[in-house]
């Protein structure tokens, strides 16, 4: 017997896809079970939704009862330089681009939804590390409700695309959804007049994976008017490497950091370990990362680099750093 879902009840639905905290699964399951048609072609059905409407509400009660909530699946703490999260269609090749980057070892098979949680790595670049965060496809129907939350909450964002694959177009439109929902934007296009003041720029780069089987660029031609502009493109290879070495200072310099080096008076700098901040930090921001004290006692800095007027200039708390400078912290 055919369900006869409503249009009320696909609604409802849709909401508890895109939901990704509990208050809102919560909401959209007791809807959706009350939105049910009750009749034997819903049977099973409607023993799924009651079965995960318990499953939350059994966490609910723990979480009251233990003052604390379980870790959050689609959270990945931020380590490094900055976090990059990789989003792409089944069998792009996300976890191969992972692996090939980072030190990571995820699992990596042909059929698709290997991933089912997120995996970390982390990229050496220079002197720093970058982290990457391999996450389960992207499909029609088939995207994990707390996805966007995670896009949104990274540095920036890298979208990849199987340029052999015969369905770009479907898999484009599907990460476009992602990124409405986690209200992310490219950073340097610009917004619709229209845009939602929650609408937040980032970094977003398309990489057209497998390129070592399109040695005349054709189907990556074909996949660039699918994205369109406002997306910087890169052609890699996760199998051969192609591309890999241009990638990383990209995925380092797209994300507006800078290393700063200290010492001590009468010592030499710690070239090996730089503190790495924002673009436009100042003395005062290296000061309280180092240490909130000695931010607070700090009189002046003197400053080594191209950027210094001459070696060991005295600078104040408020003098904006630059990228590779050494910093000498007086208190």
């Amino acid at each position: 017997m055919p369900a006869n879902l409503t249009a009320q009840y696909k609604e409802a639905e849709a909401r508890y896809r895109s939901a990704v905290g509990y208050e809102e699964r919560l909401e959209a399951l007791r809807e959706m079970l009350a939105l049910l048609p009750k009749h034997k072609g819903t049977e099973k059905l409607q023993a799924d939704i009651r079965k995960r409407l318990s499953k939350l509400e059994d966490e609910e009660a723990h979480v009251a009862k233990s003052g604390h909530r379980g870790p959050d699946v689609g959270h990945v703490k931020k380590e490094g330089a900055g976090q990059w999260a990789l989003l792409g269609p089944p069998n792009a090749g996300k976890s191969s681009l992972l692996a090939a980057l980072t030190h990571a070892h995820p699992e990596i098979a042909e059929y698709p939804f290997t991933t089912r949680l997120p995996q970390p790595g982390m990229m050496p670049f220079e002197d720093v590390l970058v982290q990457l965060v391999d996450t389960p496809a992207v499909a029609a129907g088939h995207t994990d409700a707390w996805l966007p939350n995670l896009a949104r909450n990274a540095d920036g964002i890298l979208l990849v695309l199987d340029v052999t694959s015969d369905d770009v177009d479907a898999a484009w439109r599907a990460l476009g959804e992602v990124l409405e929902r986690a209200h992310v934007w490219p950073r340097g296009k610009p917004l619709p007049p229209d845009a939602s003041p929650l609408l937040e720029p980032r970094p977003i780069l398309v990489l057209l994976n497998r390129a070592d089987e399109d040695p005349d660029g054709t189907f990556a031609a074909l996949a660039r008017e699918t994205v369109g502009e406002g997306f910087p493109v890169l052609d890699v290879s996760a199998r051969r490497g192609d591309g890999l070495g241009a990638l990383r200072p990209v995925l380092f310099s797209e994300l507006h950091r800078i290393r700063v080096y200290t010492k001590e008076p009468g010592h030499k700098p710690d070239l090996g370990r730089p503190f790495v901040l924002r673009e436009g930090a100042t003395v005062d921001d290296l000061a309280c990362l180092v240490h909130k004290d000695l931010a607070a006692r700090l009189k002046f800095a003197r400053i080594w680099g191209a950027h210094a007027r001459f070696e060991g200039q005295q600078v104040d708390r408020h003098h904006p750093l630059q990228d590779r400078e050494v910093v000498e912290l007086h208190a």
